[in-house]
């Protein structure tokens, strides 16, 4: 019995090690015959360091990564470097940091910055693999597009200097979202453009359309366009938010809470987004956040929830109602005092807000074990550095 058991495991770890051979497989380890060896080819590739924690976990996902964009018969090949020991290659191609994922097409290298999920990562590769412009040719073409993109953008009409624009502004934003062109007759009936040729965003259930003068430069536009009107936000989304220039507007909620407060207030948020975007859109952008973690570390204070908060993730300032959110009136009045220079601003980046990061960092990790050990971290940055931002 025993000598069956043994031999049932060995099958079972012989087994696991063929997966496991054959996973890697599907990535290939690249040395410095890659830099002349990939031009011909579409590759994406994770530049990591052995000793990175993060490489670590996001390896068992780069290898689903290779295996699903092996199987989908896509031209793509995946790879990994060791950034450490092929560090002029990775250099090269612009690695500051581990682990970095690039995709790179010809002579391009296109950054991924999105979560580091199977079906993220995927999803950018095939966006970024393909063309930069994708054509719909039908209305059935168009309608089949816009069930599988919360976001996309389309180019209406014939060659002019507004598509040479529009293609120049895809090239840098493919990263983020996809780009299309049409004719005129493949637009939905309800559907009236003003002149043509146009450059028209789809979300958040309509349209809206571009107008060089009152939204400014197109790049602009569109990257302040490509997120829903109304965001669940996380980290990753408030990072990528602060591109686009505007203030975030978020309700900070316990989703698990099922009491009218929470739910209310969550509402609030939501018709203001809605009711009120041709008044905020330019400068605000609107969401909810679950939980008050990560809000707390940014703002270094212990909020209550549910509460509403206002953050310019430019500069590090906060702001925070002086009066209970009870009603869409009272947000768009708190909004409108932001507007015109009323509410009162908080944190920010200056010297002492600094100063106070270091604080509130150190005791987050040590204070519990060392109280003193706050004042010498203090005092030993700021005396080896003179100034505070060379440290943080």
């Amino acid at each position: 019995m025993a000598a069956a058991g043994g031999r049932c495991w060995l099958v079972w770890a012989a087994a696991a090690a063929f997966v496991l051979a054959l996973e890697a497989t599907f990535v290939e380890d690249l040395d410095d015959s890659f830099k002349d060896d990939r031009k011909d080819d579409i590759w994406l590739v994770d530049f990591y360091a052995p000793w990175c924690g993060h490489c670590k976990k996001l390896e068992p996902i780069w290898n689903e990564v290779g295996i699903e964009i092996r199987r989908s018969g896509s031209p793509i090949k995946v790879g990994k470097m060791d950034a450490t020991s092929y560090s002029s290659i990775a250099s090269e191609f612009g690695v500051r940091g581990y682990p970095t994922i690039k995709l790179l097409k010809g002579d391009l290298a296109y950054n991924y910055r999105g979560p580091r999920t199977k079906d993220d990562i995927i999803e950018f590769a095939n966006r970024v693999s393909g063309p930069l412009i994708r054509t719909l040719p039908s209305q059935q073409m168009f309608e089949h597009v816009q069930k599988r993109h919360r976001v996309l953008f389309l180019y209406v009409g014939g060659e002019s200097p507004l598509k040479e624009k529009y293609i120049e502004v895809a090239s840098e934003l493919i990263v983020y979202t996809y780009f299309f062109s049409a004719s005129e007759d493949v637009l939905p009936k309800y559907m009236t453009l003003p002149e043509l040729p146009a450059v028209v965003v789809f979300k958040d259930g309509t349209y809206f359309v571009f107008d060089e003068y009152e939204d400014g430069d197109l790049s602009s536009w569109i990257n302040r366009e490509r997120f829903q009107g109304y965001l669940n936000v996380d980290w990753f989304t408030l990072y990528e938010l602060g591109d686009t220039g505007k203030l975030v507007a978020i309700a900070i909620i316990d989703d698990k809470n099922s009491s009218s407060e929470h739910t209310r207030l969550k509402s609030v948020v939501q018709e203001v987004a809605k009711d009120y975007r041709d008044h905020f859109h330019r400068n605000f952008q609107f969401g909810h956040m679950d939980g008050n973690d990560y809000i707390n570390s940014l703002l270094m204070d212990d909020l209550a929830i549910p509460t509403v908060v206002v953050l310019n993730t430019s500069n590090q300032q906060y702001f925070l109602p002086d009066r209970h959110i009870e009603n869409t009136e009272d947000l768009v009045q708190f909004i409108n005092d932001i507007l015109d220079g009323t509410a009162e601003a908080q944190g920010g980046d200056g010297f002492l807000q600094r100063i106070k990061r270091i604080i509130y960092d150190a005791k987050s990790t040590v204070v519990k074990q060392n109280p003193d050990v706050i004042l010498n971290i203090c005092c030993v940055n700021v005396c080896m550095y003179g100034e505070v931002s060379l440290i943080l």
